[in-house]
């Protein structure tokens, strides 16, 4: 699939398909990821900062490291049923107060779609 965006012509009409983000970089996402470890903390010797420690977050049920205080809606949300997969957590990843309302994350963002991708294939390596 082409990066940028793929094209796919259907009987209900012109969809665009995003890149997947299991297209990802792990090696550049461990860059983009600099951005994160000021709060949060990946690898063996990890632990809860500001942020939770993300060890084993991708496929995880949100609000669920132990010893971390999370926002109340982050924990009612993983009271819900809230998994971080793939898409829920590029979404969070994009604009985390989409995702989660009052959550205690000041971090904006990360704007380009190719270095969610890449994040998110990082963190996948400390699964």
């Amino acid at each position: 699939m082409n990066k940028l965006f793929a094209c796919l012509a259907t009987i209900a009409g012109l969809f665009i398909v995003t890149p997947s983000l299991a297209d990802g970089d792990a090696a550049a996402g461990e860059k983009v990821f600099a951005k994160c470890k000021a709060c949060h903390a990946v690898g063996p010797d990890a632990k809860n900062k500001v942020g939770p420690l993300l060890n084993g977050i991708v496929g995880a049920p949100a609000g669920k490291v132990e010893g971390f205080k999370y926002s109340a809606s982050l924990t009612e949300l993983g009271e819900g049923g809230l998994v971080w997969d793939e898409e829920t957590l590029g979404a969070f990843l994009r604009k985390p107060k989409d995702v989660v309302p009052k959550t205690k994350m000041s971090f904006a963002g990360i704007r380009k779609d190719d270095d969610v991708a890449n994040v998110i294939s990082y963190l996948k390596t400390f699964q």
